[in-house]
Parts: structure tokens; C-alpha cells; sequence
């Protein structure tokens, strides 16, 4: 605005001036308030950015300036036989330029900076803690996963050769001519070889407790001290000495 004389919104001579047909008065003088209301915070902000503009510059030229013999602190460095640029101490390995000044602007007390960044790093080291705590987890659920899968796995191999034990007993055990067999189980069942090629079957044989590994255990050890045959290396040998001589072992893993 500077020196020029500010217009009386509220005058009869502004208030008709530029009145445009259906532009109600009182809208008119309303805006006009604002905009007058406005200018005034602006000019406001305007002077106090220069004042601490000003303030600014001069601490910054004082700090800049080095002490003179009109500092009391500096004088009595002086008669003490400090010369300007030397380092403090007796041995000269103090500092030479003094410590700066720190100029604190914001409204947050002492030690808010301090507390915001031990904050920080507090929820940093929690979320690092989180990611470490989930990838442990979907490692242990990645090894629970592998484990059941193997065992499913090794399941359904020792019920495929359960399955095998029990038709080449029936097959040796008829041509030894053995009516029928040392346990019911040791042949398959009619139904069971219907059914032989189902994964989810629990029990071959009913009414038996026996576990699917341990009917294996039992059923080839049968079938080597009867009729010296190893169903993983699929050959009937000639005896006892044969089969202990050429057969890897009692089991599958010794076949492996």
C-alpha cells in the first residue's frame, strides 16, 4: 500500500462504483472485507520475515568477526600471553577458533531432537525385529512343510511295497504249495487289490493293529528266511548264504 491513501471499502463512493445487476451489495462489501483482512496479515508476515532477516544477519556478522581487545574475555587471554590464532593450553593443544553457537529456532524444549531420534531408532529396531521374527516363522513352517511332505512321501513307498511283499508271498507261498497264509495279511485281500493303488488307505488289513512299517519288517523278513527272496532286488535266490552274499540288505534304504 506505502504512502498512497487505502480506499474506505465501506465509502458510498466504492460501494456504487462497478455495480453489476444481480450481484447482491452485501456479498460485495463482505469480499472486500476479506481482502483487506487478508492484505493486512500479509503486510504483517512481510515485517516480521524482515525482522528476523535482520536479526539473522547480525548475529551472523558477529560471529563472524573475531574478538577484539574490547572483549573481556579476550583481554585477559591476553595478559596471560595469548597471542590471536594460537591454540588454548600450555602446550598449545586446546582449540583455536572458539566453539560455535548453536541457534535454536523451533518451539520443542531441550532434548526433543535427542528423544526423536532414540524414537527412531527404537521403531527401527522394531521393525527389524518383526522381519526377523517372520522370516524365522516361514522358515520353520517351510521345514514343517518339508517334513510332512517327505513323511507322506515315505509312507506311501512303504505301502506300494507292503503291497509287493504281500502278492509275492501269495505267488511263493501257492507254489510251495501253502494253502493259506501264516497271517491272514500276508496276502492281499480281494478287496485290498481292488484297492491298491488308493494314497489315502490307513490299514491294509483289518482288524490288525500293526503298523504299515512294521508289516513290512515282519513280512520281508518272512519272505527271506522262507522262501530267500528280496523284494527290492526282486530275485529269489538259491539259499540262506546266497541271499546273505548278493543282497545289499533287509531294507529299502540299504537298496538306495
Amino acid at each position: 500500500m506505502g504512502d498512497e491513501e487505502e480506499e474506505d471499502y465501506m465509502s458510498d463512493l466504492f460501494i456504487k462504483e462497478d455495480v453489476r445487476p444481480g450481484v447482491p451489495m452485501v456479498r460485495r462489501v463482505r469480499e472486500a472485507l476479506q481482502k483487506e483482512e487478508k492484505q493486512k496479515e500479509a503486510n504483517e508476515k512481510n515485517r516480521q520475515k524482515s525482522v528476523k532477516e535482520e536479526e539473522k544477519e547480525r548475529r551472523d556478522l558477529v560471529l563472524s568477526s573475531a574478538l577484539g581487545n574490547e572483549n573481556k574475555g579476550f583481554a585477559l587471554l591476553q595478559k596471560m600471553g595469548y597471542k590471536s590464532g594460537q591454540a588454548l593450553g600450555k602446550s598449545g593443544e586446546g582449540i583455536v577458533e572458539p566453539i560455535p553457537l548453536n541457534i535454536k529456532t523451533g518451539r520443542s524444549g531441550l532434548g526433543h531432537e535427542e528423544f526423536k531420534k532414540r524414537k527412531a531408532e527404537e521403531k527401527l529396531e522394531n521393525y527389524r525385529q518383526k522381519l526377523h521374527m517372520k522370516k524365522q516363522a516361514n522358515e520353520q513352517a517351510a521345514d514343517q512343510f518339508r517334513i510332512r511332505f517327505k513323511n507322506k512321501q515315505e509312507e506311501r513307498k512303504m505301502e506300494g511295497d507292503l503291497r509287493k511283499s504281500q502278492r509275492a508271498c501269495q505267488q511263493l507261498d501257492i507254489q510251495k504249495d501253502i494253502k493259506a497264509p501264516k497271517e491272514i495279511w500276508y496276502w492281499l485281500q480281494p478287496e485290498e487289490e481292488d484297492q491298491k493303488d488308493e494314497d489315502d488307505k490307513d490299514d491294509e488289513c483289518a482288524g490288525s493293529d500293526l503298523s504299515v512299517s512294521a508289516k513290512l519288517q515282519i513280512l520281508t523278513a518272512y519272505l527271506r528266511e522262507e522262501h530267500f527272496y528280496c523284494i527290492w532286488c526282486g530275485t529269489t535266490y538259491e539259499d540262506a548264504e546266497d541271499l546273505s552274499s548278493n543282497c545289499p540288505g533287509d531294507s529299502a534304504a540299504d537298496h538306495d
